[in-house]
């Protein structure tokens, strides 16, 4: 059962936040349900083609939706919120589903997009 605690979560942060940092991004870092581990991206110079995306962490680099700009951040990002522990031991033809936890990227949320930073209009 996928389980990430506030511990785990407070391991995890330095690395993700030196990537926020790297690419003049902000943004939180969240626990949801016991199960996910959440970056929710708020504000940065990086142009992602909308102000809210719930962003497919498996599907980045073959979307066309992405810069190479966004793509190689949005990777980098990814990256950082695997920990070392991290594993993925799931089945789908069986309907056995077994990882360490979740992860989610948003980029803004619902109620409070995400603002472009850009010199160049977003």
């Amino acid at each position: 059962m996928a389980f990430v605690s506030q511990d785990d979560k407070a391991k995890l942060a330095p690395a993700i936040k030196a990537v926020l940092k790297k690419h003049g991004v902000k943004g939180s870092i969240g626990v949801r349900h016991h199960s996910t581990l959440v970056v929710t991206l708020q504000s940065g110079s990086i142009d992602f083609g909308s102000d809210y995306i719930q962003v497919n962490h498996f599907h980045i680099e073959t979307s066309e939706r992405y810069s190479p700009e966004a793509k190689a951040f949005l990777t980098e990002l990814v990256a950082a919120m695997y920990s070392e522990d991290w594993f993925d031991r799931s089945d789908s033809q069986t309907d056995y589903f077994h990882c360490s936890y979740y992860l989610s990227v948003n980029v803004g949320k619902w109620n409070k997009p995400y603002i472009c930073t850009a010199p160049v209009a977003c």
